[in-house]
């Protein structure tokens, strides 16, 4: 391996360590029920935030708040790993990288 494609390589490394601490606090929201159920999910796939309208809270059907919640935080979840996954591309040009 030359000098020109190690130093290349670090470069590389020190650019996708600096978009996963990114990912750590970068956010995507994501909602259900036409909003009565919203989520805030992190670039690292962490549940950050969720908040339920009051209106949504009915004690006689809690199946329907419960789908509600499920169906947030899995949009919420592919949107943060597509976040995540699009910011990783664009560092190593569509490689793909074990482990990343």
């Amino acid at each position: 391996m030359n000098r020109n494609m190690l130093k290349q390589l670090q470069q590389m490394q020190a650019r996708l360590l600096k978009v996963q601490q990114e990912l750590e606090t970068a956010t995507v929201e994501a909602s259900a029920g036409g909003g009565a159920v919203k989520v805030v999910v992190t670039g690292k796939l962490r549940l950050q935030k969720v908040t339920i309208d009051p209106s949504a809270i009915d004690p006689q059907d809690p199946t329907m708040l419960e789908e509600m919640v499920q169906a947030a935080v899995n949009e919420g979840l592919q949107k943060a790993e597509e976040m995540a996954s699009q910011r990783i591309s664009q560092v190593t040009g569509g490689l793909k990288i074990p482990g990343l």
